[in-house]
């Protein structure tokens, strides 16, 4: 009986948002809660969920296999596939999460893009931030949450690792593959990585 309830209170939460001119694909997919809110000219793709207290503003798209919870998106937002929003997270204007992407209590600056194989929790990022694939914020050591501060325009280069609490000054630009542990300023390039090595004519033991 409780299974036929949720699934009438579904059904009617897909029709709800159909009318509203919400595009589903697959509608019978797509699950909703009745505590969410969504704009005008917004594309929901297949198995997407979309938990308590979301909102989602104009010509959004979010795409196949997201998970979405306490997140306010604003206005012309890409999402997913396979991304996660979890509770705190804002969205704003022109932003992009891409796949395999985990936000965490963020939020996530105008333009500013986040394309793939990253976790972003505890963090403030400003204007047109791009994130390399496979950086994250080391944002808990065991006892407390600390906080990443990054400012606009700055780059961070794939497979880093942001120690907080740590800030990165507007238009920094990180290394690839840095640990980056403390505040980087203004306008500078920051590297963190051991010396390459390389042992001539090796072989290896049989």
């Amino acid at each position: 009986m409780k299974r036929k309830k949720l699934i009438n209170i579904q059904s009617k939460l897909r029709n709800k948002f159909l009318r509203n001119g919400v595009k589903m694909i697959a509608p019978e997919t797509v699950f909703f809660s009745k505590s969410t809110k969504i704009g005008k000219n917004v594309i929901i793709e297949p198995y997407v969920v979309i938990a308590d207290n979301v909102s989602v503003g104009n010509n959004v798209r979010i795409l196949s296999f997201s998970h979405l919870e306490g997140v306010k998106i604003e206005n012309n937002v890409n999402i997913g596939p396979y991304a996660r929003l979890r509770p705190g997270t804002i969205l704003k204007s022109g932003s992009k999460v891409g796949n395999f992407v985990e936000v965490k209590k963020s939020i996530i600056g105008k333009d500013s893009k986040l394309n793939h194989l990253s976790y972003i929790g505890d963090s403030n990022l400003g204007k047109k931030v791009n994130i390399g694939a496979g950086t994250i914020t080391c944002n808990y050591n065991g006892i407390k949450k600390s906080k990443t501060s990054i400012g606009d325009e700055v780059f961070v280069g794939s497979n880093s690792s942001l120690v907080a609490p740590i800030k990165l000054e507007k238009k920094s630009t990180i290394g690839a593959g840095s640990v980056i542990t403390k505040k980087v300023l203004k306008n500078s390039l920051a590297l963190a990585r051991a010396e390459q090595i390389e042992i001539k004519n090796y072989k290896r033991k049989k």
